[in-house]
């Protein structure tokens, strides 16, 4: 699972872009930072991609360095895997210097992207290859990248790499872009306020607030977060300024968030695991701040890349649970 969303421009001109990360508790994930200016070549097959990094990268993968599920760079572009089971169909090795491992992609369109355009154009470069990074199978991914002014999605489909324009800024998982951008259609009229209506005169108004909503799908699959997603970003109060809408940004990503026994499926060993949201970011694009918040710990934290040193690389693990924080009174 997992959902991706860009929210509508702050006041100030803000952009701001968050994700939330679902998957059974099986992961070992960490904060990595990928230092520029250190030649990388992508894990797997020998034969495979090579590039020098002209940009910082933080982001939060697992297993080995530079294996990225959602990260941003110095540059004010983010980039987020989301799973696509079924939906995926990654290319053969072809051994010429383009093959890259599904989970080096990340690392690679930041390290050497500046906008979303650069992105296009370096996707198209490559060849990628289901590589099992420690899960104990290629993750079938799909990509979501973002700018302050655009947004992309790619894709792996039958026939090869499909790399569209993403017009709302909002990904989830199967099927693919198109499909869910169609289904939207199912859904106008969806509306902040409450709608009014009389039967020979006499009116009839909802029940209670939230009237304008009925119909706004309410469970945890991918087309149904998908137009959640979409309807919140658009009928979200615009925010003033980046903290504003860093904040923001976290209370539509709330609506998504899945504690433990709500949604449950087979884990490796065949028993029953919970699948969670594992933890959530929240990329400042405008301001270059990374944000993120884990499944046992309330708290946000936060990373500014203009102003912390990312002249190494290096893996933090991600915080563990934490109690409340005991308030003044």
């Amino acid at each position: 699972m997992c959902t991706n969303l860009k929210m509508r421009p702050a006041a100030d001109g803000t952009v701001v872009v968050g994700r939330t990360m679902e998957f059974p508790d099986l992961i070992p994930w960490d904060l990595q930072v990928i230092a520029p200016g250190q030649p990388r070549t992508a894990h797997g097959p020998s034969g495979g991609m090579s590039w020098t990094p002209a940009h910082a990268v933080v982001g939060i993968g697992a297993f080995s360095d530079g294996l990225l599920a959602d990260g941003m760079n110095t540059a004010g572009v983010s980039a987020h895997a989301l799973y696509m089971d079924g939906f995926c169909h990654y290319a053969d090795p072809v051994g010429d210097g383009t093959d890259i491992s599904e989970m080096d992609v990340i690392a690679y369109l930041l390290g050497t992207c500046a906008t979303v355009d650069e992105v296009r154009r370096a996707a198209a470069t490559m060849n990628v290859i289901g590589v099992d990074p420690g899960t104990g199978f290629p993750p079938p991914l799909h990509f979501l990248v973002h700018d302050a002014h655009a947004s992309l999605a790619i894709e792996f489909r039958p026939e090869g790499m499909s790399i569209v324009d993403n017009p709302v800024g909002v990904g989830t998982n199967p099927p693919y872009l198109d499909w869910h951008l169609t289904n939207l259609r199912n859904y106008v009229g969806l509306a902040a306020a409450n709608p009014r209506d009389d039967v020979d005169g006499r009116p009839l108004v909802p029940l209670g607030q939230g009237g304008g909503l009925r119909g706004l799908p309410g469970d945890y699959t991918p087309p149904s977060r998908f137009v959640r997603a979409v309807a919140m970003v658009e009928l979200t109060d615009q925010a003033a300024d980046g903290a504003a809408a860093e904040a923001t940004c976290l209370h539509v990503l709330n609506a998504f968030d899945i504690p433990a026994g709500i949604i449950t499926e087979q884990g490796p060993d065949g028993r029953q695991v919970d699948e969670i949201t594992d933890w959530v970011t929240v990329a400042n694009l405008s301001d270059r701040r990374y944000g993120y918040r884990v499944h046992g710990d309330p708290r946000p934290y936060v990373i500014d890349l203009a102003g912390s040193d990312l002249a190494t690389t290096r893996r933090v693990p991600l915080p563990g649970p934490a109690r409340f924080t005991e308030a003044p009174i």
